[in-house]
């Protein structure tokens, strides 16, 4: 058991910490305005977009190239993967070019192929990241991650970070009936790891990460700010807020 320290106050009796992906342990903007301008880039080669109708599509998407960030609403970022495709979908038809299921289906597919060799350009870890995860797994914490990525795609990322051998269990949306913030993936981990609902924690920068916590009804939700959400809007939420993981500490 590990007692963890944020903001100023105390969460005693802790055995999992249960972490969002994006956001939270990797850089949100980097990885997902890349791999929505990947998806984007297909359509615009084979449907002739101007670069003005990309980037509408991509903030049809959630991506707001102006402002260099994610739109809090998403739904990329925040919701699953058919949801998005949708958004793409619905984006291309706004601007004229309808009826493109196939083709938004292939671009996924080809992004996240094309996204194997672009690895270094499109995953950043948040800052302490690597530290935070080394102490508490050193302290005999159990980790989990659960994100609206695909399984997969998750796997794959920690796997970049260097953490995959120090996170117990990766849970996206594809494993379960019903994505954030319904408590189905902090269920299932608690399940797997057989670990008490009050000796765990979930730490996220989104409004859904906080509420997913509270749903499941863990011992506290983290909310962190280097993601989607201000701290105003945490605070609404949770008392426990950091700027980022960094600040969470070990006591």
């Amino acid at each position: 058991m590990i007692n963890l320290l944020v903001n100023g106050g105390m969460i005693e009796n802790i055995e999992l910490v249960i972490f969002d992906k994006d956001g939270t342990l990797m850089d949100l903007y980097t990885y997902w305005s890349g791999m929505i301008d990947l998806r984007v880039s297909r359509a615009q080669a084979e449907l002739g977009l101007t670069q003005k109708q990309k980037w509408d599509v991509m903030y049809e998407m959630g991506v707001d190239l102006e402002k260099s960030r994610l739109r809090p609403e998403g739904p990329v970022g925040l919701k699953k993967r058919e949801i998005v495709m949708q958004a793409m979908i619905k984006g291309l038809e706004r601007n004229g070019f309808p009826g493109n299921e196939s083709l938004c289906q292939a671009a996924f597919s080809d992004a996240d192929r094309m996204s194997l060799d672009r690895l270094p350009a499109l995953i950043k870890p948040i800052r302490g990241m690597n530290e935070l995860i080394t102490a508490l797994r050193k302290n005999g914490c159990k980790l989990a991650v659960g994100t609206t990525d695909k399984t997969e795609r998750a796997r794959l990322a920690m796997g970049f970070l260097g953490i995959k051998d120090k996170i117990d269990m990766v849970v996206g949306e594809d494993m379960v009936p019903n994505y954030k913030p319904s408590p189905d993936m902090v269920d299932l981990i608690l399940r797997e790891l057989s670990v008490d609902r009050k000796c765990a924690v979930m730490v996220g920068d989104a409004i859904t990460d906080v509420e997913m916590g509270i749903k499941a009804r863990l011992a506290a939700s983290i909310g962190v700010c280097s993601g989607l959400t201000s701290r105003e809007m945490l605070s609404k939420k949770t008392r426990f807020i950091a700027k980022d993981v960094s600040e969470i500490k070990l006591i």
